[in-house]
């Protein structure tokens, strides 16, 4: 008679890690911890800043210990830059794929704005702009990651299709190739509008960022 094999501890493995318990199931609980820090770490702090958002509350919002966060990050910075990555890198790859589309520059524009209108504007992820804008300069380590992370990428792409669009006599000159930051002045002012200005004026952010480009890019600057 063969002897009986010993049983494993009911609560873990070898490793330490529950038994009946897939690898898919413990990811999925994990990512799903992680997305519930995030959008408590949005909260915190859209309504308090990043200097007085605590740590403790946003593990309060999420539900979760105080120091499940730090599975996840190292300090409330880490938390902060994975929260820019988190929710603005999948728009920038859609900024990159429509400037890098053939089309002409007109309907170049229009896909860029329903980007922003729908995908930023028309979301929480308006909140993390303006919280770089409010709290960047008293934290420049957080504006530079901004800026590597999701201006870099946009100027990229914008400087190459202006340079297109010069060779193909869509604009007139090299003022936007030089200064594409001039581009964003629309998206700029809708979301500092919004924060400071909606619920006494509401903005038609569409129309209004439509009027801007028609001026600045396709009317002043040449025909498309």
């Amino acid at each position: 008679m063969k002897p009986r094999r010993p049983k494993l501890f009911s609560g873990a493995t070898g490793a330490g890690v529950p038994v009946g318990s897939p690898p898919s199931a413990r990811g999925a609980k994990a990512a799903a911890r992680r997305g519930a820090i995030l959008d408590a770490a949005l909260a915190e702090f859209s309504a308090r800043g990043f200097a007085a958002a605590r740590l403790d509350d946003v593990a309060r919002r999420a539900g979760v210990a105080k120091g499940t966060i730090y599975l996840h990050f190292k300090d409330k910075e880490a938390l902060f830059q994975e929260l820019i990555r988190s929710q603005l890198s999948p728009v920038v790859g859609s900024f990159e794929s429509v400037l890098a589309s053939d089309l002409p520059l007109a309907m170049i524009v229009d896909q860029a704005i329903e980007v922003f209108v729908r995908d930023i504007y028309g979301t929480h992820r308006k909140q993390v702009i303006r919280l770089i804008i409010t709290e960047g300069p008293r934290f420049p380590a957080l504006a530079e990651f901004y800026y590597r992370e999701v201006l870099a990428r946009i100027l990229k792409a914008v400087r190459a299709r202006l340079t297109r669009a010069l060779e193909r006599g869509e604009i007139a000159d090299d003022a936007l190739i030089r200064f594409p930051q001039l581009l964003g002045a629309g998206a700029v002012v809708a979301i500092i509008w919004h924060g400071l200005f909606e619920r006494f004026e509401p903005l038609d952010v569409r129309a209004m960022i439509r009027v801007y480009f028609d001026r600045l890019v396709l009317g002043v600057g040449g025909a498309a």
